[in-house]
């Protein structure tokens, strides 16, 4: 930014500077914070913390346990915008497309947006193994796919029971998990090994691996996915063949940043 570009101090909203900074008090080690604690992290008076805190729980963004507030799955909304535009995905299509000519199945990237995950980039074979078609902004239900799976295994505790509790158990097929328990297990198995794979869960035959797109802070912005049918991919073939390049494409678009 030039010198005649420079943002003067009138030209800035205070008010928004503060309610910003008390969203980014929240973090991994201070899921959940009492009053006193947001005030000291910010060093706002109480008076004024209470109305950020207050504001962010009208609008969704908090909810308030007893005296504690901690952040809710809306937060997200804030930098989906951002994601679903970033210049990254423009670059990376050549790296998925290297892999769709190597793999011969179709490869996708999305992002989480409330209970689902948006497609923000795709590359298709002419193979159709889903019965509908899949575009950027396609929506599709985050707890039962691998993207989905594999993006919320990056929330906290806190933030994934938030979503568990909101989030609409739908039986797709007989191999849906809508078992909270053990999606939540399945989620941190999903931590553990650093991938997803979903089997017959969204659709009977369709299997889809996904492994996260990290940014250079480390945060998981996105998933990327190679998905298959299961009558021409043995699952043994997935792990070992097609993991292997999903991870190296991730590697490489991750360069891109």
């Amino acid at each position: 930014m030039t010198s005649e570009q420079q943002i003067k101090p009138t030209e800035i909203v205070q008010s928004l500077v503060k309610g910003l900074k008390v969203i980014q008090a929240f973090n991994q080690q201070r899921s959940m914070m009492t009053l006193s604690e947001v005030a000291s992290v910010t060093g706002y008076t109480r008076a004024a913390t209470r109305r950020f805190l207050l504001t962010l729980v009208n609008e969704g963004y908090a909810r308030q346990e007893g005296k504690q507030f901690a952040l809710t799955a809306k937060i997200l909304d804030l930098g989906f915008s951002y994601l679903s535009t970033v210049d990254i995905w423009h670059h990376a299509k050549p790296i998925m497309e290297s892999l769709v000519e190597q793999l011969n199945e179709s490869c996708s990237a999305a992002v989480l947006d409330g209970q689902d995950v948006v497609y923000v980039a795709r590359v298709a074979t002419t193979k159709r193994i889903m019965s509908i078609t899949l575009n950027v902004g396609t929506r599709l239900p985050a707890i039962s796919t691998s993207m989905g799976r594999m993006l919320l295994a990056s929330l906290s505790e806190t933030a994934l029971d938030e979503f568990l509790n909101k989030c609409d158990l739908v039986k797709h097929t007989q191999y849906t998990l809508v078992d909270k328990v053990e999606l939540k297990a399945d989620i941190a198995k999903v931590r553990e090994q650093g991938y997803s794979m979903v089997e017959q869960e969204f659709e009977l035959g369709l299997t889809s691996i996904s492994v996260p797109v990290h940014n250079s802070e480390g945060e998981v912005i996105a998933a990327l996915n190679v998905s298959t049918h299961m009558s021409q991919t043995a699952r043994k073939q997935i792990l070992e063949v097609i993991l292997p390049a999903l991870k190296q494409g991730v590697r490489t678009i991750e360069q891109l940043r």
